[in-house]
């Protein structure tokens, strides 16, 4: 069998990168709105709603170049923190309709991101296998 860590990286990077940034175009075509009415109903800021181009965009983008891509994975783990926070607090403990958990797609974009901020974004990136955020 073939064994190539770098590949799994790039697999691992691409799709991640791609599923986060989708959610990120959506919201910079209709606005952060609903987020910020969200923060603003839990005693916060309303335009700490921004911080999800962060890691909705910025973060996907880093991550799928692999230029700083730890930062990038940093990103994304904190925006589905806060996103699990925000909206999803109730579904922590659910199961869906097939038996799986709930929060199954947060859940793999929250621990893919953890794993890339572990790991690196390894040979095939444009940071290269080298530096500490790469």
């Amino acid at each position: 069998m073939i064994k190539s860590d770098d590949t799994g990286k790039l697999v691992l990077r691409l799709s991640l990168g791609i599923l986060v940034l989708l959610h990120g175009i959506m919201k910079l075509s209709s606005g952060v709105g609903g987020i910020s009415g969200m923060l603003t109903s839990h005693g916060l800021p309303g335009f700490f709603a921004y911080a999800a181009y962060l890691g909705e965009v910025v973060g996907p983008l880093l991550i799928i170049l692999g230029f700083y891509s730890r930062l990038g994975g940093l990103l994304v783990f904190v925006n589905m923190i806060v996103a699990i926070l925000l909206a999803h607090t109730g579904q922590l403990s659910s199961l869906n309709a097939q038996g799986g958990w709930a929060l199954e797609l947060q859940g793999m974009f929250l621990f893919g991101a953890l794993a890339i901020a572990f790991m690196g974004a390894g040979r095939f990136s444009l940071g290269g296998s080298g530096g500490r955020w790469n």
